[in-house]
Parts: C-alpha cells; sequence; structure tokens
C-alpha cells in the first residue's frame, strides 16, 4: 500500500496480511532472530541513498544514542580512523572515530550516532560477523545498519529499501521486496521533513502503521 506522508508517497509493505504470511514462514520453514531494536537499510544499487538515509535516521534520533553499522562484502585496504576492534575468519571490524573524511561511516559519525562500526565480511560470515558487533552494544540500544544481505537472516524493527533514479551497479533485489518493507526514493528524502519512524521501548516502528 502506499502512504501519504509529508506529500510524498511512500510504499509500505508492512500491511497485517504480509506480517502474518512472514510470521507464519518463520513458523514452518525456517527461523529468522528478530532484533526490534535494528533498523536495517538496502538499496537498489550503489548510490540508491542508503548513507544519506542513515544519516537522517541518525540526526533525527540522536538523542537516543544511536550506534550505527556498515557492512560491506569489499576487502579494500582500510582506511585512516578504523580502529580494528574484533576480527576472526571471514570479517574484520572496526569502530570509526573520525567524523571528517567524507567516508560513510564517518558521515554516520558526524551525524551524531554515538558508536559507528565497520565491518569487511565475507557472505558467508555476515549473521556471525553481526552477532560478534551487537556484543559491544548496550541491549536495547536504536541500531541503523547498512546491509541488504542481513535481512536474509535477520527480522529488524524496520526493512527500508532505498531507491533512487540511475543508481549505480543495480542489484537484483526481487526476494528483499517479497519480505515486509518500506520503499523509499532518494529523490523524494529532502521533501520529508520529519521521516516517519519512532524509536521507543527498545523497538523501532513505522508511525503510520503503528500509531
Amino acid at each position: 500500500m502506499f502512504v501519504l506522508w509529508n506529500s510524498v508517497l511512500v510504499m509500505v509493505n508492512y500491511t497485517e496480511e504480509i506480517l502474518r504470511r512472514h510470521r507464519m514462514q518463520q513458523v514452518f520453514f525456517y527461523t529468522m532472530l528478530t532484533i526490534p531494536n535494528l533498523l536495517l537499510i538496502a538499496g537498489t544499487g550503489n548510490k540508491s541513498g542508503k548513507t544519506t538515509l542513515a544519516c537522517r535516521v541518525i540526526e533525527q534520533f540522536r538523542q537516543c544514542g544511536i550506534t550505527a553499522v556498515k557492512i560491506t562484502p569489499h576487502f579494500h585496504e582500510t582506511t585512516p580512523g578504523l580502529l580494528l576492534v574484533s576480527e576472526n575468519k571471514g570479517y574484520s571490524i572496526y569502530e570509526e572515530l573520525d567524523s571528517q573524511s567524507g567516508k560513510d561511516t564517518s558521515r554516520m559519525l558526524s551525524a551524531g550516532a554515538q558508536k559507528v562500526y565497520f565491518a569487511k565480511v565475507t557472505d558467508n560470515n555476515l549473521l556471525n560477523a553481526f552477532t560478534e558487533i551487537i556484543r559491544f552494544v548496550p541491549d536495547g540500544t536504536p541500531i541503523v545498519c547498512e546491509s541488504p544481505g542481513l535481512r536474509y537472516f535477520l527480522d529488524p524493527g524496520i526493512f527500508i529499501i532505498m531507491k533512487a533514479e540511475g543508481a549505480d551497479n543495480n542489484k537484483d533485489i526481487n526476494k528483499l521486496l517479497k519480505l515486509p518493507h518500506v520503499l523509499m526514493k532518494l529523490n523524494d528524502l529532502n521533501k520529508i521533513e520529519r521521516l516517519p519512524f519512532s524509536f521507543s521501548d527498545g523497538r523501532w516502528a513505522f508511525n503510520t502503521l503503528f500509531d
């Protein structure tokens, strides 16, 4: 369904029927770890607006003491400002300490995140890496994370898919679109003065649905 928010149409795939079917699938076919204090962001490709949205969420809820996470499958050379906090077979986890470099994790820190973690992870170690990261996060802390692949293992409080015209390296997200999600367009983000999310009692929620 579509929800009109600040004169912007936001597609919300969180109807009661979709949620019911999703819960039934979890019961009969697989078990997912539910993390209600996690707001998870995916995108249709590079430059689809994932970090831009993450920073908007952080700015709006900075008083809540957000922990931000960016997970990537690319094992590039580590940039200055990253402090190695954990390493194991298949992943390396760093804390971002530099808020001025302009890279994605620096932007999150500059936006007001209390802590920012960056992880380089192979696909088959994604859940292990995230489980290690949340060891550093106090219970109930709001988490904002960029990682499309993590959605296959976790059921977050809110799952958002960012879409942008002309995004680079477009990805096949058809499987993700079948899961409960909110679809937002990068071009519409600036038109929304206040994002339609809330965080209370250790849980993220989409306001229009849960008010």
